[in-house]
């Protein structure tokens, strides 16, 4: 199963919708695709949409998954790389009214070259990223967090 995930900010995604479901609708994707599409409103008759999930639900889609195809959301990424899946990462686009800003170019800039994600961005040709991430060994990820934390308590505390 491919999961695909837009979140849920307010403006729609049917960039990435139109593009996977092309590659479903003709063929080139055999696995069934569930969708969270959040406030992306989407009809299709190749892929299960699920607008909204609960914790739970969404746990458990990350962990049937085979391949992860997300919006470049840091929630959505950094679940899939713990879960040790593959993530094909999808920034949202200013330009295109689907986000306030290009700030998601930012995260699949630093992931990618840090080699732990794929990159859906455009000119890019979704069908080699789904083919590529066959072979595709992400780097683990470690999260930086304790790091940060120190680095924050150290400034507080002076």
């Amino acid at each position: 199963m491919i999961f695909v995930i837009l979140g849920t900010h307010e403006l729609p995604f049917t960039r990435l919708l139109n593009e996977v479901e092309r590659l479903k609708k003709e063929g080139f994707i055999e696995d069934e695709i569930i969708v969270q599409n959040g406030n992306t409103p989407f009809k299709s008759g190749y892929m299960e949409l699920r607008p909204f999930v609960t914790f739970e639900q969404m746990d458990q889609l990350f962990d049937e998954a085979r391949l992860i195809i997300t919006h470049a959301g840091t929630g959505s990424v950094i679940t899939g790389l713990k879960k040790k899946k593959k993530v094909i990462a999808a920034p949202r686009l200013e330009k295109y009214g689907e986000h306030n800003d290009d700030h998601q170019l930012q995260l699949t800039e630093s992931f990618t070259e840090q080699g732990h994600i794929l990159k859906w961005g455009e000119g890019d040709n979704l069908l080699e990223l789904i083919h590529q991430s066959e072979t595709f060994e992400p780097k683990p990820f470690q999260s930086k967090q304790e790091q940060m934390f120190s680095v924050i308590k150290k400034f507080i505390d002076q």
